[in-house]
C-alpha cells in the first residue's frame, strides 16, 4: 500500500494554509494565511473562493460538524468550528457565512474539536485553558487552565474523556470530576500534534523530538518511530483505523496502526501543518506551508486468497492474478475503491456507490447492486454470506446481491466497530458492545433477531477480540474470545436455557484465527505459534486438551507478530515489522476433521496409525466421544495410554440400557447433573442416587432417595462404610437424623440393588423387542 499524491503546478493560496477539512469524500475547504477560504472539488477539479476573512483574522483549526448526530443522520455537514490567532472561534456555513464569532480565550486558539455525536465543542488556547462549548457556541465549563499553550486536543471514542497536550506531556482528563486523570511523559521536547481513533482506542502523537509515537488508552507505549529529519508537524488517523498519516517538513508518510511504515513521499510542500481524511479514508488532503493543498489516496492495496493475488492499481482498477497460470484479469469500476475483501471463492468490492460480488471462477461479470451509503468501514465474509458495516448499520448479503438480515441493538454505533469487535459465520454474528465490553451479543444471520432468547454471553473480564468457528452444524456453533488478560477462552454460542460454559483453552495470546474448512484453531501465545486441533475437546474430556496442540517456536518471526487468517494449511502472519510471513500447518488434522464430520471412522483410525502421532490420536478420541462412537473412542485412548479411560468406555459398554450409557458419557465429560438429569427423567432412581455415591456427592445422594422414598438405606450404608474406612464418625445432622430409624442390613441392600439392575436390563430388552417390530411393520 503507498500514497499517490498530487500537487498542482502554482499553489491557490499565497500564503501558509493552516487547515483543511472535508465536507463530502470529494469537496475540501481550506483556510489559509492569505485570509481566504477555498472550496476543492475533486470530480470536476475546480477550485473555487468561499470568502474573504477579514483582513486581522488569521485561521488555524477548522473541523466540520460530524455527519452522524445521535441517531439522525446529516447528508453533510453544515456548519464548522474555525479557530483564528484573534483569541476567537467562528461557525461559519458552507457558503462561507460567519454565524456567529466567540471571544474564547486570550491569544490564539490553537485546537477546535466537535465530539463525536456533534452535541460540544472543545477548543485549546495559547493561554492554556481548555474550554467546552455547546453547540450553539455557550460556554459550558472551563476544563483545564494550565501554565502553558495547549497545542493539540481530541476527543476520547465515547466523548466521555479529552486527550491534550502540556508540553512535553500527555493528558488525558475524564469529564466527570471526580475520575481520575491519567497523565505521562510522552516525548523529549514539545508534543505538537495528538489524534485519537474511536474504533480502535488508539493514541497518537507527534513532537519537536522529530518522532511520531502510538500509545493505548492507559499511555502504555506501542510503537516509537526512529529520529525524522523535522519535527512532526501533523498527524491524523484514518476513519477505520487502520492506517495512520504523518506530516513533516517536506515529508507524507503512510503508516500502519501498529507503527511500521507503508510508504514515504517527499513532495516539495514545506511543513504539512493540518492532515484530513475523507469520510470514506480513501482520500487524505494536507495544509502546507508554501501555500500548496496536497491530495493523495491510497493505492496498491493488496489481497491474497488461495492461488489469487489481487492489487488495487488505481483508483478504480484491480489487478487479479492467478498464481498457478499465471493468467492475469483486470477490473475496472465506476467509482473509486473504498473496500475490498477475497475469501470463500468470492471478492466483494465496495465502491462509493455500489458493491461489485465477484465469483473466484468468472471475473467478467460481477453482481453488482447499490449501497445505501458510501462509507463502508468492515466487511467480513462467511462462506454462504457477507456482512458490511457502514456510518448508519450492519447489513448482511448473500453473494447473489440479496439482503438478508440486518441486525440491530439497543445503543449500536456501527462506526466504531473493526474486526476484532464482529464475527461472522454462516449462521450467527457476533459483536462486542460498545458500551459494556465485557458483554457479547449473538443475532442469527438469517433473520437478524438475537440468539439464545435476547440474553447476551457476559464474561467476567473486558473482551478484546472475538472469533466465531466456521464449520459444522449451528447447535455446535463456538466462539473463541480474548480478554484483557490475554487468556484464550472457548465457548458455545446456543446455551439452551443453561448457564453458558466458559473454558480457558490458553494464556498470553495475542491474536488468533480459525481455519476456514475445519474447526482448527490457531494463535500467538507468548513466543509460540500454537495450533489447536480440537479445541471443542474441552468440553468433552479437558485433560486432553493439552495433547491435541500443535507447537511451533515463534523464533522465526519478528517482534509482536498479528494472524491475518488461516487458510486450508497456509498461516499467513504480519511481523512488526510490516512485513509477511507465512507458516505451514501439518494436513492430517484437517482431514481428521472431515472424517470426524462424516463419521469415517475406519478412515480416521487408518490416518492415525499412518501419521504416529499422539496428538492426532488425542483428537481422535475427544471426537469420537463426543459422537458416542465408543468402540472408535476406546482404540484411541488405548493409544495414547489413557487405561483408565479405556475401563470406564468399557463399564459403560456393559450398561443394561441406553439411558445408562448416555448418563455414564456426560459423566466421563464431567457433566454430573445433566448424567443426574438423564437418570431421573428415565425413572432410574438408584442409578441416578449411585451415581452420587460414586462422586462421594453425600448429601444430594440422600436428598434423592428421601424425595423418591427409595435407597436410604443403600445411601446408609455406604456412607458407614465410607466413614469406617477413615475412621471418622457421622457429623453431618441429616444423616445422624436418619439413621436412628433405618436398619442397614448390607444382604437386603445388595439384593434390592440387583433386582433394580434386573428391571433396568428388562425394561432396555422390551424396548428394543418394541423398536425391532415396528420396524417390520414399517
Amino acid at each position: 500500500m503507498r500514497l499517490k499524491t498530487s500537487l498542482l503546478k502554482e499553489p491557490k493560496h499565497k500564503e501558509l494554509v493552516s487547515c483543511v477539512g472535508w465536507t463530502t469524500a470529494d469537496e475540501l475547504y481550506s483556510c489559509s494565511e492569505d485570509h481566504q477560504i477555498l472550496k476543492w472539488n475533486l470530480l470536476t477539479n475546480e477550485t473555487g473562493l468561499v470568502v474573504r476573512l477579514p483582513d486581522d483574522m488569521y485561521p488555524v483549526d477548522l473541523h466540520w460538524f460530524p455527519k452522524t448526530v445521535g441517531a439522525k443522520k446529516q447528508t453533510q455537514p453544515e456548519i464548522s468550528a474555525l479557530t483564528s490567532t484573534d483569541g476567537k472561534f467562528h461557525l461559519v456555513s458552507k457558503m462561507g457565512r460567519i454565524e456567529k464569532s466567540v471571544e474564547a480565550h486570550k491569544g490564539a486558539v490553537l485546537a477546535g474539536r466537535w465530539n463525536y455525536d456533534g452535541t460540544a465543542l472543545i477548543t485549546a488556547g495559547e493561554d492554556g485553558q481548555i474550554k467546552i462549548w455547546s453547540k450553539s457556541g455557550m460556554l459550558r465549563s472551563t476544563l483545564v487552565s494550565q501554565g502553558c499553550p495547549v497545542y493539540s486536543v481530541a476527543w476520547g471514542p465515547d466523548s466521555d474523556r479529552i486527550l491534550y497536550t502540556s508540553r512535553r506531556q500527555l493528558i488525558i482528563k475524564p469529564l466527570q470530576p471526580s475520575t481520575k486523570v491519567i497523565q505521562w511523559k510522552a516525548h523529549d521536547g514539545l508534543v505538537l500534534k495528538v489524534d485519537w481513533n474511536s474504533v480502535n482506542d488508539l493514541i497518537l502523537s507527534g513532537g519537536e523530538d522529530c518522532k511520531y509515537k502510538v500509545w493505548d488508552s492507559f499511555g502504555r507505549l506501542l510503537h516509537s518511530s526512529t529520529s525524522q529529519d523535522y519535527p512532526i508537524t501533523s498527524l491524523s488517523w484514518a476513519p477505520d483505523g487502520e492506517v495512520f498519516a504523518v506530516g513533516s517538513f517536506n515529508t507524507l508518510r503512510l503508516c500502519d496502526k501498529t507503527g511500521w511504515s507503508y510508504a514515504l513521499e517527499k513532495p516539495n510542500t514545506g511543513s504539512v501543518f493540518n492532515l484530513a481524511w475523507s469520510a470514506d479514508g480513501t482520500q487524505l488532503a494536507g495544509a502546507c506551508g508554501n501555500g500548496h493543498v496536497i491530495f493523495a489516496h491510497l493505492v496498491e492495496q493488496h489481497w491474497e486468497w488461495k492461488n489469487f493475488s489481487i492489487t488495487l492499481t488505481k483508483r478504480r482498477t484491480m489487478q487479479v492474478r492467478n498464481v498457478q497460470n499465471d493468467a492475469v484479469d483486470v477490473l475496472e469500476f465506476r467509482d473509486r475503491v473504498i473496500k475490498a475483501s477475497l475469501a470463500f471463492d468470492h471478492l466483494v468490492v465496495a465502491t462509493s456507490l455500489q458493491c461489485y460480488v465477484y465469483n473466484s471462477r468468472n471475473w467478467n461479470t460481477p453482481l453488482i447492486f447499490d449501497l445505501k451509503e458510501g462509507t463502508v468501514s468492515l466487511m467480513l465474509q462467511a462462506e454462504k454470506h457477507f456482512l458490511l458495516v457502514d456510518g448508519s448499520g450492519l447489513y448482511t448479503f448473500s453473494y447473489e446481491g440479496r439482503l438478508i438480515s440486518s441486525p440491530k441493538f439497543l445503543g449500536m454505533r456501527a462506526d466504531v466497530l473493526n474486526a476484532q469487535a464482529v464475527s461472522l459465520s454462516n449462521d450467527t454474528i457476533a459483536i462486542r458492545d460498545k458500551s459494556d465490553e465485557k458483554v457479547i451479543l449473538f443475532f442469527d444471520a438469517m433473520t437478524g433477531k438475537p440468539l439464545s432468547d435476547g440474553k447476551p454471553l457476559t464474561h467476567k473480564l473486558e473482551v478484546l477480540e472475538i472469533a466465531l468457528d466456521q464449520c459444522g452444524p449451528s447447535t455446535e456453533r463456538k466462539i473463541a474470545l480474548i480478554d484483557k488478560n490475554r487468556d484464550l477462552y472457548l465457548t458455545s454460542v446456543h446455551h439452551l436455557g443453561k448457564e453458558p460454559k466458559i473454558c480457558k483453552i490458553g494464556s498470553m495470546v495475542h491474536s488468533m484465527a480459525w481455519n476456514d474448512s475445519a474447526n482448527i484453531l490457531c494463535g500467538i501465545q507468548d513466543i509460540q505459534f500454537t495450533v489447536w486441533y480440537y479445541p471443542s475437546v474441552v468440553f468433552t474430556d479437558k485433560e486432553l486438551l493439552p495433547r491435541t496442540i500443535y507447537l511451533k517456536d515463534g523464533s522465526e518471526f519478528s517482534h509482536a507478530p498479528h494472524i491475518l487468517s488461516y487458510v486450508g494449511t497456509k498461516v499467513t502472519l504480519r511481523q512488526g515489522d510490516g512485513s509477511l510471513v507465512y507458516s505451514s500447518v501439518p494436513l492430517y488434522s484437517t482431514l481428521l476433521h472431515e472424517y470426524s464430520t462424516s463419521a469415517r471412522w475406519e478412515d480416521a483410525l487408518r490416518l492415525c496409525r499412518f501419521a504416529k502421532d499422539q496428538s492426532l490420536w488425542a483428537c481422535l478420541a475427544g471426537m469420537a466421544m463426543a459422537n458416542r462412537d465408543l468402540n472408535t473412542a476406546e482404540m484411541a485412548y488405548a493409544a495414547i495410554g489413557e487405561l483408565p479411560r479405556v475401563q470406564y468406555i468399557n463399564f459403560i459398554k456393559e450398561q443394561p440400557s441406553k439411558e445408562s450409557s448416555l448418563a455414564h458419557m456426560l459423566m466421563f465429560s464431567g457433566h454430573v447433573q445433566e448424567a443426574e438429569a438423564t437418570l431421573l427423567q428415565s425413572g432410574l432412581i438408584y442409578q441416578a442416587i449411585q451415581v452420587n455415591i460414586d462422586l462421594f456427592n453425600w448429601n444430594r445422594a440422600l436428598e434423592l432417595a428421601v424425595k423418591h422414598k427409595t435407597h436410604v438405606d443403600t445411601v446408609l450404608a455406604y456412607r458407614g462404610k465410607f466413614l469406617q474406612t477413615f475412621g471418622r464418625k457421622e457429623t453431618n445432622k441429616r444423616f445422624l437424623q436418619y439413621s436412628e430409624g433405618v436398619e442397614v442390613d448390607w444382604e437386603k441392600i445388595q439384593a434390592k440393588i440387583e433386582m433394580e439392575l434386573f428391571k433396568e436390563r428388562e425394561k432396555a430388552a422390551n424396548t428394543s423387542v418394541r423398536g425391532s417390530v415396528a420396524s417390520r411393520h414399517l
